[in-house]
């Protein structure tokens, strides 16, 4: 959102690539560094076991000269990697936290945020960039599209549609201190929410009333899938958050017309899921 693109392209003889796991092509690349953020099983139709994940980030981080990894990742890396880490101090306003002598600020919540910069800021480091300027320019990033995205004053739109994903969305959330965080959910993929089903109702039982969408299909038939739907994933939350009300809305329009009755001031609404759930708060504001 800070540049209002989705790539960028310089004078300098770095090439920054977001690498993809979903269907192994991450190790089609020879990175001179190579940064891995978290690795977990989310892509059930490439993966059989969370092993297998693991096995394919390892052969990633051994393509690579340099790796730079968090430190329940170190285990991935064939020889000793740089480690990073963040301990942000976090705020309505966004975080805070050291770095290498340098004080990191950023606009955008969530630890999980502070964490993705120590991250670039390592790889910034091991590739002789200069560190300060890149501390400079994290204080004017405002996030990805469909990232925290804020539609308007107390809705916004996530593109989390992994029980990790969701769970620190909604952590993010709580640092801006809103009466209450009400989550709309869509699931993506019935395969995902088929093995998933259960975590996401953990991570959602983090919010004070959860609405569930039904499952968005994108690649996958339902004829394939019988008996998963949305519905899994909001018994799922009810049986997580005893004592909070879920709602099962199926529909976009039940949505929208349930949470225009039930939204109030000072409640954040965030809107998560890879599909097409962002429409729920456009449509709201």
């Amino acid at each position: 959102r800070s540049t209002g693109a989705n790539a960028g392209w310089g004078p300098g003889e770095w090439l920054v690539v977001e690498a993809d796991e979903s269907d192994r092509s991450l190790l089609k690349l020879h990175p001179a560094i190579a940064v891995v953020t978290n690795a977990e099983l989310d892509h059930h139709t490439t993966y059989a076991s969370s092993r297998d994940v693991d096995d394919t980030f390892r052969a990633f981080l051994a393509l690579a000269e340099q790796a730079v990894v968090p430190p329940d990742l170190a285990r991935l890396a064939p020889a000793p990697p740089h480690v990073f880490d963040a301990d942000p101090e976090l705020s309505e306003s966004g975080s805070r936290f050291a770095f290498d002598g340098h004080e990191v600020v950023l606009r955008v919540p969530g630890a999980h945020n502070a964490r993705n910069a120590a991250a670039a800021l390592t790889a910034v480091k091991l590739a002789g960039a200069d560190v300060e300027a890149a501390v400079r320019r994290l204080a004017t990033f405002e996030g990805a599209g469909r990232r925290f995205e804020r539609l308007g004053p107390n809705v916004v739109d996530d593109y989390a549609h992994h029980p990790t994903e969701v769970a620190a969305t909604l952590a993010a959330a709580r640092t801006l201190h809103p009466r209450r965080v009400i989550a709309c959910f869509q699931p993506h993929l019935y395969s995902r929410t088929q093995r998933e089903a259960r975590a996401f109702g953990a991570a959602l039982a983090a919010a004070d009333l959860t609405v569930v969408l039904d499952v968005y299909p994108a690649r996958e038939r339902a004829e394939d899938y019988p008996g998963v739907t949305g519905l899994l994933v909001a018994q799922a939350t009810a049986d997580a958050a005893p004592g909070k009300r879920v709602v099962w809305a199926r529909d976009q329009a039940t949505a929208i017309a349930f949470l225009h009755r039930e939204l109030h001031d000072g409640d954040l609404l965030i809107t998560l899921g890879a599909g097409d759930v962002d429409r729920v708060g456009r449509a709201l504001i």
